[in-house]
This record gives structure tokens, sequence and C-alpha cells, in this order.
């Protein structure tokens, strides 16, 4: 829930978007959320040791 509420966003376009965040206590960190906007927030995936791609 914290990832949710507090991480940082990048999206792809106005539906699609990616949340995560860095845990300094964890051994995966980048932890990211593959997420769709429609009329409630839908969490796709959830994903360790991400990369963010480049614009």
């Amino acid at each position: 829930m914290d990832l949710v509420e507090t991480g940082m966003t990048q999206y792809k376009d106005e539906k699609r978007l990616w949340i995560y965040k860095a845990y300094t206590d964890r051994n995966d960190n980048l932890l990211c959320i593959a997420v769709v906007i429609a009329s409630v927030l839908v969490i796709k995936t959830v994903m360790h040791h991400f990369e963010l791609e480049q614009k």
C-alpha cells in the first residue's frame, strides 16, 4: 500500500503508468507496479529489480 500511496509515477500514456519506489531495507530494490487508470485503480503487475525506460 505504501508503494501506491507514496511512490513516484511515470506515465506511459493517459491511462497506463508505473508507480515505483526504492526501499533501502530490501535487497530486490527498485519495486514497481504497472497500473491502469479506469473508474478504479487496477494494479496489473508487481515487479522487482525494475529499471525505468528512458523517454
